[in-house]
């Protein structure tokens, strides 16, 4: 399946101070929708081991416009 060869390093940065960074991107555009893009990356990198212990805060910048569910909500 598409993804299965992929290694953590290979999609999380590290940056100034520590702090990790991925980015997921999003689908073609009528190809499908973002919310699901955004549940197929968070399980990537659960699979992945990316949600250590050590982590101090986990933050999520999704588009509020999920074309395919409405509008997301706060």
């Amino acid at each position: 399946e598409e993804g299965e060869d992929i290694e953590l390093d290979t999609v999380l940065k590290e940056g100034y101070a520590g702090i990790k960074g991925v980015e997921s991107g999003e689908p073609e555009p009528g190809v499908g929708c973002a919310g699901r893009g955004i549940i197929t990356s968070i399980g990537l990198l659960e699979r992945l081991g990316a949600y250590q212990e050590d982590l101090d805060y986990v933050f999520y910048d999704v588009l509020g416009d999920v074309v395919c569910g409405g509008y997301a909500m706060p």
